[in-house]
């Protein structure tokens, strides 16, 4: 699927898998080498995550229902662990400097395009 920053007019990842059952929001991206350009990982439900066992670092967009930012993480880095996010619905794992890229803030509104599982 595709997201775009709706607020900045910005495209955040042309595709864009997801994570919804038990086992994949797990592994996230976890056995993973890289993320590259335009690709991303959509984790729902999710409100914190880790990087422990990560390769490389990567940013973090914690996303609630009204699919409003509540959360960035720019370059997040392995082996650690994010706060907790209450109001996050789920969370858009993207490559490390796309956040800085589109100019992504708390607050910017995401619009997902295709088959985003609810």
């Amino acid at each position: 699927m595709e997201v775009h920053n709706k607020t900045r007019n910005r495209s955040l990842g042309t595709s864009v898998r997801t994570a919804s059952g038990a086992i994949a929001r797990t592994r996230g991206l976890l056995r993973t080498e890289s993320l590259p350009e335009g690709e991303g990982l959509w984790i729902r439900p999710c409100r914190g995550i880790h990087s422990i066992g990560m390769k490389y670092a990567f940013d973090a967009l914690f996303i609630d229902p009204s699919m409003k930012v509540v959360g960035v993480y720019n370059r997040f880095p392995r082996n650690r662990v994010s706060r907790i996010f209450p109001s996050a619905d789920g969370v858009l794992e993207l490559p490390a400097g796309t956040i800085e890229r589109t100019g992504t803030r708390i607050g910017d509104e995401i619009a997902f395009r295709g088959n985003r599982p609810r």
